[in-house]
């Protein structure tokens, strides 16, 4: 077991509130590989590229991306605005057609009279992932797909796509820019460790709080906080980006008479343990997914 001295921390276990992380399980040795991206030295985590397209049809990701690549070849490009957005014409389309989970449009609609492109969350989280993942370069005022963009669009299996994608969004980027939650890359930057966590305890419907204890190891800032802001940024950039990917499933719970907003819950999809794999040692066995 990984840390026993860590746990018994007063404002562990407080924050813990019962729950035993999964990730204590792991032998040191793991645990450390875990935090590590993926690499061709790095075996303890890999993501599975050779899926038939039918198993990632549910990653809203990808198939917006592919969306949009599409839309820059048949163009000539996609035209942007001087601050580097797309253009409010191209917004304005791709809000009628882009589809993302747990996206409400009407929402958008009803508080922005004029909408432009960091307005609408989905299309602007795909240009920024695409340009991380060298689809697109600018060129002349516009967006346009690079040597690997054509490549992708020109080819007929998804799933390089999406591990690319993936591995772009967890490894590479900081999705704490779309959130600024003040914790920096917390837990986005131990992804590997959060993701074997999750293979192993997301089996049922479970609450961001609870997920959040099981998969992530606390930092100061998430200790000392007097609200549970760790969960909300667990939430923010672990399970609902993993729902977009299509590895979670997620649905709402019943509220109650007093809460004003349904809790969501979570679970791992089918796609999950297909398509992150692990090769790791728990408590003195090779554990392989």
């Amino acid at each position: 077991m990984v840390a026993p001295g860590f746990l018994d921390s007063p404002e562990v276990r407080r924050w813990l509130n019962g729950v035993e992380p999964a990730w204590t399980m792991l032998e040191f040795n793991s645990l450390n590989a875990l935090r590590h991206e993926p690499s061709r030295t790095n075996h303890a985590i890999r993501l599975e590229p050779e899926l038939a397209n039918a198993e990632i049809s549910g990653s809203a990701v990808t198939a917006n991306v592919l969306l949009l690549l599409r839309r820059a070849a048949e163009t000539g490009g996609l035209k942007l605005t001087a601050t580097g957005n797309l253009s409010r014409a191209l917004v304005e389309e791709m809000c009628g057609i882009m589809e993302w989970p747990g996206y409400d449009k009407n929402e958008l609609f009803g508080f922005h009279k004029v909408i432009n492109e960091p307005d609408f969350f989905p299309l602007h989280f795909v240009r920024i992932l695409t340009q991380a993942a060298k689809l697109f370069r600018t060129y002349r005022g516009k967006l346009v797909p690079t040597p690997l963009g054509r490549k992708v669009l020109s080819g007929e299996q998804r799933g390089p796509l999406q591990a690319l994608l993936f591995h772009v969004a967890f490894w590479r980027l900081n999705l704490g820019y779309f959130d600024r939650y003040a914790v920096d890359t917390w837990p986005q930057n131990e992804v590997g460790v959060v993701l074997w966590s999750l293979s192993a305890s997301a089996h049922v419907w479970l609450g961001r709080e609870t997920l959040t204890r099981l998969c992530a190891t606390p930092v100061v800032g998430i200790l000392e906080s007097q609200w549970d802001f760790g969960s909300s940024a667990m939430e923010a950039r672990i399970l609902r980006p993993l729902w977009w990917f299509g590895l979670l499933e997620a649905r709402n719970e019943e509220k109650s008479a007093t809460e004003l907003v349904a809790r969501r819950l979570y679970r791992k999809a089918p796609l999950f343990d297909r398509f992150v794999r692990f090769n790791v040692e728990v408590e003195g066995s090779d554990i392989r997914h």
